[in-house]
């Protein structure tokens, strides 16, 4: 099984939940499954997600944000930022790591930093452009 990165490290979800192998995937994905193997399948991802720490699958998401802010401030060479687009997603970032603060666990600093450095390039590239 995958474990879930999260700014502090990968985590790897504990508890009742049985290690995925290749075979879970099977080869003919047109196969049909029966009512039964798709509840079973349901019970085993709702297992597997209850059971990793709410605050890594919150900064998992953080850091989702992150990634798309950086997208818009560091475009393919030769386009120009899109300053509106990343301050939004910033201001998401924001939203989660200024609401939930010390909420975040190990990784509320992490994300902290990281959304300082986005700020701070942000502004350095508004300033370039106007």
């Amino acid at each position: 099984m995958s474990g879930l990165w999260t700014p502090s490290g990968e985590h790897v979800p504990s508890g009742d939940v049985e290690p995925e192998t290749d075979d879970d995937f099977g080869d003919d994905l047109d196969e049909e499954l029966t009512e039964e193997e798709v509840a079973d399948e349901l019970r085993r991802v709702r297992a597997e997600i209850s059971s990793t720490p709410v605050a890594d699958i919150v900064a998992n998401h953080a850091v989702g944000l992150w990634q798309l802010a950086v997208l818009h401030l560091t475009p393919e060479a030769g386009a120009e930022p899109r300053l509106g687009k990343a301050g939004l997603a910033i201001d998401a970032l924001a939203a989660l790591v200024d609401g939930l603060g010390d909420r975040l666990g190990e990784h509320a600093q992490s994300l902290r930093d990281g959304l300082t450095q986005l700020r701070l390039a942000f502004v350095e590239l508004q300033n370039r452009a106007g």
